[in-house]
């Protein structure tokens, strides 16, 4: 196994990627969000 792949392995395990990641207890989020771009012109 080459160095490169053995070190991507080693991170991989260090940050966490061995489950689906989950939230902290406590936090809840609710609401909506929009992003986008509004282009106003100004009056002639």
């Amino acid at each position: 196994m080459s160095r490169t792949a053995l070190l991507a392995l080693l991170a991989l395990a260090a940050c966490g990627a061995e489950g689906a990641p989950q939230a902290p207890a406590g936090v809840t989020l609710h609401g909506t969000a929009k992003a986008g771009v509004v282009i106003q012109t100004a009056p002639k």
